[in-house]
């Protein structure tokens, strides 16, 4: 082989890794359109659409008016149910956050430590998980009913109604959250736990660290990524309530139970049927979101780095 056959021969060859590395981009943008076209058209468009209505008057059956952008949200926040559904809100999501992960928590230790019905619990607390909300709030509603509920006697015995106090609402759909939830947030802990090593539990056990001094210096700080995890997910679907609140109180009693979610369908679809107020109010619960959930990952991440 002579010296102009192996030059002439080199272009070739680096050209093919080129080749390759080439089809496989756009192998990888091909994989990845499905997903792109997802976020684009559900998430992207009506985001935007939503910022465009939120700055018009937009009537439900009228379409766009043209501009009202001040007025939109002067109305949202001076709306006679907005201080109320914000307080009740967030006051429904400490409380359910609080419940939710110190129980799925508990629940995540009893059946990691379990042995003989480890299976049969794990099964039996994963099982509300598989039911939809709206299902689940439907049964809860024959639950609590007065008049064909397993309970409709007891009630007119001793005359109390599960829904029909303030309070009673609140916690009667506490109760179906926590019991819909709790396997599902178990799930998480479980994973959390089982990714930590045995070797750091035996250092401990050696040091001389009882149960309760490993649970609070190995096991919590270890857990943290997945208590940023559980508490990020149980904040965000608490404040965005709407299915169980709307099935079984339907903002009542005396428009007590009215979260903000319910707030903007009422805006929008009853009553002032204005798209443009509704669409500034989901703007508003958009951006507190936003600012909670990165107060939370930063809280959660200062707490890692400090460790």
């Amino acid at each position: 082989m002579t010296a102009s056959a192996t030059v002439a021969d080199r272009p070739s060859r680096t050209a093919r890794p080129r080749r390759r590395r080439s089809s496989g981009r756009w192998l990888g943008w091909l994989y990845a359109s499905p997903t792109a076209l997802f976020v684009l058209f559900l998430f992207l468009v009506p985001l935007l659409l939503v910022l465009q209505m939120s700055g018009s008057d937009w009537p439900l059956l009228g379409g766009n008016q043209g501009v009202n952008f001040p007025e939109n949200y002067a109305k949202a926040v001076t709306n006679r149910f907005f201080t109320d559904s914000v307080v009740f809100t967030v006051t429904y999501t400490v409380i359910t956050t609080v419940i939710l992960l110190a129980l799925a928590l508990g629940l995540a230790l009893l059946v990691q430590e379990s042995t003989r019905w480890k299976g049969f619990l794990r099964t039996a607390i994963l099982v509300p998980s598989a039911l939809g909300l709206a299902s689940a709030s439907l049964l809860f509603y024959v639950l609590y009913s007065p008049i064909a509920g397993p309970f409709a006697d007891l009630m007119k015995a001793w005359g109390f109604t599960f829904l029909g106090t303030p309070a009673g609402a609140l916690w009667s759909t506490v109760f179906l959250i926590v019991w819909r939830y709790a396997g599902f947030y178990m799930l998480l802990m479980l994973v959390g736990l089982q990714g930590i090593p045995d070797e750091v539990y035996e250092a401990a056990r050696i040091d001389g660290a009882g149960r309760w001094q490993t649970f609070r210096g190995v096991t919590l700080p270890l857990l943290r990524p997945t208590l940023a995890l559980t508490t990020v997910l149980c904040v965000t679907g608490s404040l965005l309530a709407f299915e169980q609140f709307y099935i079984l109180t339907k903002g009542g009693p005396d428009n007590s139970t009215i979260t903000v979610v319910q707030l903007i369908y009422s805006v929008a679809f009853q009553g002032p049927n204005n798209l443009g107020v509704a669409a500034a109010l989901s703007v508003i619960v958009l951006i507190a979101l936003v600012v909670v959930n990165v107060a939370q990952i930063r809280a959660f991440g200062q707490k890692e780095d400090a460790l």
